[in-house]
């Protein structure tokens, strides 16, 4: 399993960080396709910040808005993803 390793954003120290921001704002390097699959191209792409946070984009809109989790967060979602408590949005 490939580990998303902590990416420094080319904000300016105190740049806010905000849920819904400009992906653009957090630069183009470092973000990662965590898994692919047959969906034509539409994948999702995430990048740890320096301070533990992930940001999450859409790959064919790279400039749309990033999503920011907590740490906490995303493993609440994978964990629960995994044990099946989001197999409500497949049917």
């Amino acid at each position: 399993m490939n580990r998303i390793k902590p990416q420094r954003s080319p904000l300016t120290r105190g740049a806010r960080i905000y849920n819904g921001m400009p992906a653009r704002e957090l630069g183009s390097e470092g973000w990662h396709k965590p898994w692919s699959g047959g969906n034509g191209g539409n994948c999702l792409e995430a990048m740890k910040l320096a301070d533990g946070r992930i940001a999450v984009r859409q790959s064919t809109d790279p400039d749309g808005p990033a999503l920011i989790y907590t740490s906490a967060e995303m493993t609440a979602f994978i964990e629960g993803a995994k044990a099946g408590e989001a197999d409500f949005l497949l049917s």
